[in-house]
């Protein structure tokens, strides 16, 4: 059970087999409404031309670089007990499993449930996005008499829902499945049996309903399960590994409580696990008769594993098994067999799977992965899969996926190629792992991932990526335009500053509310780190981030602005102190936890001040900026971005003004780009995904004064 998630980017592949808990992907993207319209802002929304030509030239080469990287494996195909369901075009398929050349059989048009969706959205046809419906996620029932399924609209954020009778191949008929029901902001949803299905629906930004689905010969029926009451838990349903438990999770910033049903008892009621008790977070899976669950109930508040009867579950039951050593932290859980396996971070920051025997929990051991993984994907078993077996994909931004299978009986490790690379791998590239020194002493990770060694990367331009909030773990999936950099002779650096997760939940903690000044420590020192060991320098760095991640970096641009060169900001949430003063806003209640409450707290007040990036803007030479936001973005909305490009071209045209002709230095450039749409974790239409990398790439390569790198050789035939 995937408990602690990296969704900073929405990928555009279907999310079938995702597991994650995906509360966490709504409460870290930061924002608020706005009724904001696009023309009011066409005088912020200049200096795009001069990088047109450019953007031509990396378009295409990005389209090239994806297509290399076009066959790299994923794990959206959905594995039932006849048949293998798969995503094609603007169709869910399936194949039969016992036919030896089987023909794709089409189970669900997406146009039978478009609903004339391309018919709206932004009319102006200079901003008009291609209409697009892609799938978001797949169940299946347990015979595999039903298909559900979650749709997304590229223009609006609201899922739509849809479940379809599987039934005998109907493709000599030429008829997909047969639609029974249709649902609108559907959120979560699992399978109890082959006619119960539980679900949540997304009202504005808020998840705190599940309901029951009964399907029969005669229809289906409707009825409510759990309401939330408080107004900052967000709420999910998800299945465990085995399929026999159906978890309610409700969680909060700083709270977790779980309800359960037994899907094999002939009653669905739930029961809660353990009341919600504040800084209590725990997630729970199931094994035989006992829960094991995953709880922050260790030393120092870290999450340890627990074991509890099913039949008394509350925390007084709790029995802890497996605790990990200082400085390792937890990022994930699963069950497999009679194991439960952790993906762990290690001091070093290298990533691990921690393989604890249930039935011998001291026996637990380590399995070390590659020193270049990044990150981990793991693989839904399908309904007819072994349950003894632990998939899962393994990546960096700069290497696709490669796929790994442990056997936790005896500890053996398979992977896709014979030697646990990539399998495009022609090059070696070099993951280094350092830790910068901050102002309080405290050791801060940083990842470099460079092509030749560091000590000849002085003449390098630098690429540096920052988050830190929520917990969350800097996004560091591979990226196509990531992998292009690279070979282009770019250094690429991840800053792992405190209030995101790497080092664990006190890593968060550290930088909360009065907090929050540390992570802007932390990237300048990850920063000056970085060019003291002689990678790059000033005159050659950029700072990347979006949504929260904008708040140290525009932190930095306000007292640091000679560090670096050009920033790239996505839908970046610049207004902390205008934001929280306002409780009308979907997530300022529950983001009181991570800012603090401006309002009821001077002390709040005066710290979000100090450092929020627009109320701190002066007249200075700030590095050139494009910011990318989307009018119809609910997280960060239009007119926080519009307030703070005005007020920071306003301060670069006072500070030049101020200087005699003969001191001026080159201004920067400020550029915004409005974006139509409701996606605030960037765009899913493909041909937009190569409009906005390559104008970022464009933009870099003008602003750090870089020529553009020559066009791969042509072999002569």
């Amino acid at each position: 059970m995937s408990v602690l998630p990296s969704r900073l980017r929405q990928s555009v592949r279907v999310l079938a087999s995702s597991r994650s808990h995906t509360w966490l992907s709504l409460f870290t993207q930061r924002g608020h409404t706005s009724d904001t319209s696009i023309s009011s802002s066409d005088h912020l929304s200049s200096g795009l031309e001069r990088y047109k030509d450019l953007q031509k030239y990396f378009r295409k080469r990005l389209k090239a670089t994806y297509r290399r990287f076009s066959n790299i494996p994923d794990y959206s195909v959905v594995h039932g007990h006849q048949h293998v369901y798969f995503v094609e075009g603007d169709s869910v398929y399936r194949l039969d499993k016992s036919r030896s050349e089987p023909e794709p059989e089409q189970v669900l048009d997406l146009g039978q449930v478009s609903g004339g969706e391309e018919k709206t959205g932004v009319e102006n046809e200079e901003k008009k996005q291609r209409f697009q419906c892609t799938v978001q996620r797949i169940r299946l029932s347990p015979q595999e008499k039903h298909l559900a399924a979650t749709l997304k609209f590229s223009h609006k954020e609201e899922l739509r829902f849809v479940v379809v009778r599987l039934g005998r191949r109907n493709v000599l008929a030429g008829n997909p499945g047969d639609i029974i029901i249709t649902l609108e902001k559907v959120f979560s949803f699992e399978w109890a049996t082959d006619d119960v299905l539980f679900y949540t629906t997304l009202e504005g930004l808020r998840s705190s309903a599940v309901f029951r689905l009964d399907l029969n010969s005669s229809g289906s029926r409707i009825t409510s399960v759990y309401e939330e009451p408080q107004p900052d838990v967000f709420v999910e349903v998800s299945l465990s590994r085995d399929r026999q438990i159906l978890t309610i999770n409700c969680n909060s910033r700083t709270s977790s409580e779980v309800l359960l049903s037994d899907v094999t008892a002939s009653h669905l009621e739930p029961f809660v696990v353990q009341p919600c008790q504040l800084d209590l977070l725990y997630h729970v899976e199931h094994w035989r008769k006992w829960l094991i669950i995953l709880a922050n109930t260790g030393p120092g508040q870290e999450y340890q594993v627990v074991q509890a009867p099913l039949s008394e579950p509350s925390m007084v039951s709790w029995v802890s098994l497996f605790a990990p050593g200082p400085g390792t932290t937890v990022k994930d859980m699963d069950i497999v067999g009679d194991h439960c396996v952790l993906v762990a971070r290690t001091p070093s920051s290298e990533l691990v799977l921690i393989v604890v025997p249930l039935t011998h929990p001291k026996e637990a051991y380590v399995v070390q992965l590659p020193s270049w993984a990044c990150t981990i994907e793991t693989r839904k078993p399908g309904l007819a899969d072994q349950q003894n077996e632990f998939e899962f994909l393994i990546s960096s931004p700069v290497q696709p996926p490669v796929p790994y299978c442990l056997y936790p009986e005896n500890g053996m490790l398979l992977s896709g190629t014979e030697d646990g690379s990539s399998p495009d791998s022609q090059v070696s590239y070099i993951t280094t792992r350092l830790e910068a020194c901050s102002q309080d002493g405290s050791l801060v990770p940083v990842t470099l991932l460079h092509a030749v060694p560091v000590e000849g990367l002085r003449q390098a331009p630098l690429l540096v990526h920052v988050y830190g909030a929520y917990g969350r773990d800097l996004n560091m999936e591979f990226c196509p335009e990531k992998r292009l950099l690279l070979e282009q002779g770019w250094a690429l650096a991840y800053c792992h500053i405190r209030g995101g997760g790497e080092r664990g939940l006190s890593w968060q903690r550290q930088a909360r509310v009065n907090g929050k000044q540390r992570g802007v420590e932390d990237l300048r020192a990850g920063l000056h780190h970085l060019f003291s060991l002689g990678v790059s320098s000033p005159s050659l760095t950029a700072l990347t981030a979006c949504s929260a991640g904008a708040v140290p970096v525009g932190a930095l641009c306000n007292r640091h602005p000679d560090m670096l060169r050009a920033v790239t900001l996505q839908a970046p949430f610049l207004d902390v102190l205008g934001t929280m003063e306002d409780p009308s806003l979907p997530l300022t209640l529950e983001d009181r936890y991570e800012w603090g409450d401006p309002v009821g707290n001077p002390k709040h007040r005066h710290i979000i001040t100090s450092y929020c990036p627009l109320y701190n803007i002066t007249p200075q030479n700030y590095p050139s900026m494009l910011l990318t936001t989307y009018s119809g973005d609910a997280r960060v909305p239009l007119a926080g971005v519009l307030k703070y490009t005005e007020q920071l071209k306003k301060a670069v045209h006072t500070h030049l003004s101020m200087k005699p002709k003969s001191e001026h230095e080159p201004a920067p450039n400020i550029v915004l780009q409005i974006q139509p749409g409701a996606n605030h974790l960037g765009p899913e239409d493909f041909e937009q995904v190569l409009e906005e990398e390559a104008l970022k790439l464009a933009f870099l390569y003008t602003e750090l004064d870089l020529d553009p790198p020559r066009p791969p050789r042509q072999r002569k035939r």
